[in-house]
């Protein structure tokens, strides 16, 4: 069983930055791709960043992009999200999840099998 556990969520103001972190139990983490979804009160769960197996290959919503940065370092068997210059529309629940595969990355749902708890970002202004 592969479980996933978040960390690094916190309030802060716009403009500032977290870091979230994702470790996992298991040793086959570096077998797969990962990535990190969040959902705000009243809305749907959405894609935020994903990356592969190796770390060599990274994707991104748009509303993030030069924002965020997905990495990994599959030594620690962990995957983080550093998150700067925030704004409020960022506050969420925000969720990691192993994806199905190792190669490519990939922004549906469906395509991941196993999701933490999540981890609270709430961005004031």
């Amino acid at each position: 069983q592969v479980q996933l556990v978040e960390s690094g969520g916190g309030l802060v103001q716009a403009g500032g930055s977290l870091r979230l972190s994702c470790a996992a139990s298991g040793r086959t983490f570096s077998n797969y791709g990962m990535g990190w979804f969040r959902q705000a009160p009243g809305k749907e769960r959405e894609f935020v960043a994903a990356i592969n197996w190796s770390g060599g290959s990274t994707s991104y919503t748009d509303s993030v992009k030069g924002r965020f940065a997905i990495s990994r370092d599959n030594a620690k068997n962990t995957v983080y999200l550093q998150m700067n210059s925030l704004k409020p529309d960022d506050t969420a629940v925000y969720y990691c999840a192993r994806r199905k595969f190792s190669g490519g990355t990939s922004s549906f749902h469906r395509d991941y099998d196993y999701w933490g708890q999540g981890t609270q970002v709430t961005v004031s202004s």
